[in-house]
């Protein structure tokens, strides 16, 4: 059965990759929306430099990250083949197959978003290590720190696609994907520090947001890669990721269950 899951996984990564155009669009978009972010933190850098929480080069390689990691840890990519089999009756015939949807939509998942971060990517590491410091992508503290980094960043996007999973199957009971994407991306973005990094948050609500799901996607391999967070606090983030990935892994399955038993397909 594992065959199945890799096949289709391979079919799927191969096939996004044949969307060349719109990948290098996504990159001409996040080369002048990073150097903005970057151009805003030095302005505000250099007028208080006290009241900075993240040393500036922290922050600027958690933004080229950020950049070239978009399409892993962006809860709003969707896999659009997903939603609409859902809202146009299709899931007829994924129930027909002899594979747990679960998994395969999981596995569709991952695929689709690390197709599209291969085609995104090196173009914006290459430019972000030749940039001249202080604005340039820096290198991680050592070996130690980027296999911490590579494991944390497999467990964000495992937590993404976990999460990606239960808004797939919220549309189980609505009649539109616009309201499910538009309020959980915002809030996505906002708890995961897409728009802003979470040490940038006022305390009291920074110690909340670090113990939420949205913490455990891009927040922590970028902090953990530019060197914000090391040592204990590395480990002790990695383990919130894997259960948070456990934990919204079975809430989708069980959600997945009921929901399949209760979906009604009307039309021929």
């Amino acid at each position: 059965m594992m065959g199945i899951y890799l096949a289709l996984f391979r079919m799927r990564f191969i096939n996004a990759l044949q969307y060349r155009a719109a990948a290098t669009a996504g990159v001409s978009t996040q080369f002048a929306w990073g150097f903005m972010e970057i151009l805003a933190f030095s302005a505000f850098f250099r007028s208080n430099p006290a009241a900075f929480p993240m040393e500036f080069s922290h922050t600027v390689t958690y933004i080229w990250l950020q950049q070239a990691f978009l399409a892993l840890f962006m809860s709003w990519f969707w896999e659009n083949d997903i939603a609409d089999s859902i809202l146009s009756g299709a899931i007829s015939y994924e129930l027909t197959r002899p594979m747990d949807l679960y998994n395969r939509w999981y596995c569709q998942t991952v695929a689709g978003r690390l197709s599209r971060a291969t085609l995104r990517c090196l173009p914006i590491l290459v430019v972000g290590f030749i940039v001249p410091g202080p604005y340039g992508l820096s290198l991680p503290a050592g070996a130690g720190a980027f296999a911490l980094f590579a494991l944390s960043a497999a467990l964000a996007l495992g937590v993404v696609a976990a999460f990606s999973m239960l808004m797939y199957i919220s549309l189980f009971y609505t009649i539109s994907s616009l309201g499910v994407r538009s309020v959980l991306g915002v809030l996505s973005d906002f708890l995961s520090g897409h728009i802003i990094p979470l040490p940038f948050f006022p305390q009291r609500i920074r110690v909340v947001a670090e113990f939420l799901p949205f913490a455990s996607m891009q927040n922590m391999p970028l902090r953990i890669y530019s060197g914000n967070i090391s040592g204990a606090d590395a480990f002790w983030g990695i383990g919130l990721q894997l259960f948070w990935l456990v934990t919204l892994a079975a809430a989708g399955r069980a959600a997945m269950r009921r929901a399949v038993k209760r979906v009604v397909v009307q039309g021929g």
